[in-house]
């Protein structure tokens, strides 16, 4: 007979969160010593307490090594909980601080390179003025799938994030993903560029310009790459690849090179550098905006109102 866990008396008289605090330390440090030198305490200190574990939920949670300790698949059960756990006591105290002052708190974004040089700067600006005491911390984030390792291991609150067209993307389980709007990709040059004067451009003719793009990984390059392939053409000569907005935006001034941009991004570029949409059709042209954030993780107040002004922010974009 399957033998279980009786949490009142195996548990819950015994597990501490200072445990699952060494517990975790030493997962990430990969190593009892080095975890007793972060702590602050000895060695069988740390020993005892992951003993202790072990004894209670009757598994074994680390394979020792000569180099070291790796979490079991226990380990790596209790981590994920331990994780989940802190968080939602993390939470429950910026919560509070919330419900003692909502005008205060603080909240930390993962953000595509592109999102962060177009509609994201209007969104903090707006929230900002309704809740100027909220502390906004921004990462820059690689996106196109939503596999993001920093929402799982909880140090983002949510990200916006560029995704793959719809009928491609297969969203994971333990995410939540909201799309914004579904915007396009367009050809653009600077108003320097002698194709900033022609009505009308077959992507033929861009065959041999000098291209700004990102790399062969993200979706960017790949529509462009399909849009030349649809017409029996190879790419054409990628001058420079980089992620940088700012980078391939502030080029294009110069009137010399071709590149594709989301067309919310020319939302703040277009009138400061004279940037010009290029009248260039793109066959495959479907890249959505989302909110992606963890399921069944509680957000707090702050976090709920900056992604509500973010919707609001979306609902109004007009192309």
């Amino acid at each position: 007979m399957e033998s279980k866990i009786d949490w009142t008396a195996q548990i819950g008289h015994r597990l501490k969160l200072r445990d699952l605090h060494v517990f975790c330390t030493v997962v990430q440090n990969g190593s009892m010593a080095k975890a007793a030198a972060q702590l602050g305490v000895s060695h069988p200190t740390v020993s005892e307490v992951i003993a202790g574990l072990e004894y209670t939920f009757g598994v074994p949670l680390f394979d020792r090594g000569p180099h070291g300790v790796q979490p079991t698949i226990f380990g790596a059960a209790l981590l994920q909980r331990c994780m989940a756990a802190f968080d939602e006591l993390k939470q429950s105290a910026r919560d509070m601080a919330f419900l003692a002052d909502s005008t205060r708190g603080e909240l930390n974004i993962g953000c595509a390179e592109s999102i962060a040089a177009s509609i994201l700067p209007p969104i903090i600006e707006n929230f900002s003025q309704r809740y100027p005491h909220v502390g906004i911390s921004v990462e820059a984030v690689v996106t196109g799938t939503p596999e993001i390792p920093a929402l799982r291991e909880r140090t983002l609150d949510f990200v916006l994030a560029r995704m793959r067209p719809l009928a491609e993307l297969r969203f994971a389980d333990d995410l939540d993903v909201e799309i914004l709007f579904d915007e396009k990709l367009v050809v653009v040059s600077g108003a320097k560029s002698p194709w900033a004067r022609r009505r009308k451009i077959d992507l033929i003719e861009l065959a041999n310009e000098p291209w700004l793009l990102t790399s062969p990984d993200n979706w960017n390059y790949v529509m462009i790459e399909d849009a030349f392939r649809a017409r029996g053409l190879a790419m054409p000569s990628i001058a420079m690849k980089t992620l940088s907005i700012h980078v391939r935006a502030n080029l294009l001034a110069s009137g010399r090179f071709i590149t594709a941009l989301p067309r919310s991004v020319l939302r703040l570029y277009a009138k400061p550098l004279s940037l010009k949409v290029l009248p260039v059709e793109l066959p495959k042209n479907s890249w959505p905006v989302a909110i992606v954030s963890l399921k069944h993780r509680t957000l707090s107040p702050v976090v709920s109102r900056f992604i509500d002004c973010t919707r609001e922010f979306a609902k109004k974009l007009t192309y």
